[in-house]
């Protein structure tokens, strides 16, 4: 049996609680790996809670990002094999010793790389790679990041700022050391927000990445330069009307093995901000949950 940490019943913290799992077995294009590090999200609170609906039958296994090495494969895996040290998305949860990837959307972690690190890219780092690659900016351009302290805006900045880009984002009064410390010029958000946006961007912006979604991309939409440059990952609804897009994720380990590397190169900092062992996931859970978690909390297990 593998010990893992997931929820019983959709609702709050009381239905989560630790599960006894068969040990998974790789189907066709899966690995399996025994789990270093997993990314905690405020994601995983909300499935608990159904955000994303209910039709899978609890118990099920909390968490998304994992990190690992490779203990089987499936018969028509040939890119992996057992000893590989990789990291990716486990469907069936990430919270647990052993849990099963997709080979497709599975890349290999490189040395340098921490497995702590490795686990913090997945989600919101590669929802930031993929923002950027779709509003297509420039070296010379200026993007706006709506939302710009969390893990999303934080990657976004950072791989921003290493192509050359401008990078500007509304943020609370409290995010804006952070902020800069990642090479953004922060804006507060709330009233009067586009007079500031016009102090720090007087000739306006190129692109938008809304994380916020509503009023708080609303009321700073008319600093673009041209309609149509807005990515969400947050509000289709708004994003649409106002001529954008939703975001469009890649789902593939190219995304996966260019965030690495990019780790790898000191160019991008996973922003790691606490470490959980497995037996206090619940803790973990509820520093996300509440809403004043800065950067990314790690669970860790199976240590050598």
């Amino acid at each position: 049996m593998v010990k893992a940490f997931g929820f019983v019943a959709y609702g709050g913290p009381e239905q989560q609680q630790f599960l006894d799992r068969p040990l998974p077995v790789p189907g066709p294009g899966g690995v399996r790996i025994e789990v270093r590090a997993a990314g905690v999200n405020p994601a995983d609170w909300k499935k608990r809670e159904g955000w994303f609906g209910t039709a899978a039958e609890p118990p099920l296994v909390m968490g998304s990002e994992a990190a690992g090495v490779v203990t089987a494969v499936g018969d028509d895996v040939d890119a992996f094999a057992v000893g590989d040290e990789v990291f990716g998305i486990a469907p069936g949860g990430a919270f647990a010793e052993q849990v099963l990837l997709s080979a497709r959307a599975t890349a290999r972690k490189p040395p340098t790389v921490g497995f702590d690190q490795a686990a913090a890219l997945p989600v919101a780092a590669a929802t930031a790679y993929d923002a950027l690659r779709q509003l297509d900016l420039h070296s010379g351009e200026t993007l706006l990041i709506v939302g710009i302290s969390g893990g999303v805006g934080s990657a976004a900045t950072q791989i921003a700022r290493a192509r050359g880009i401008t990078v500007v984002g509304t943020a609370g009064a409290g995010s804006a050391d952070h902020v800069r410390s990642l090479g953004g010029t922060p804006v507060r958000y709330g009233d009067g927000v586009a007079d500031r946006l016009r102090e720090a961007a007087p000739d306006g912006v190129d692109a938008v990445l809304d994380l916020v979604g509503g009023a708080a991309v609303r009321d700073v939409a008319g600093a673009l330069r041209r309609p149509g440059r807005l990515v969400s990952t947050a509000d289709r609804a708004t994003i649409e009307d106002l001529g954008g897009a939703y975001v469009k994720r890649d789902g593939t380990a190219a995304v996966l093995i260019a965030l690495a590397d990019l780790v790898a190169a000191g160019t991008l900092n996973a922003q790691i901000s606490a470490r959980y062992p497995l037996e206090h996931a619940a803790e973990a859970i509820a520093e996300v949950e509440s809403g004043h978690a800065r950067g990314k909390l790690i669970l860790e297990m199976n240590r050598p």
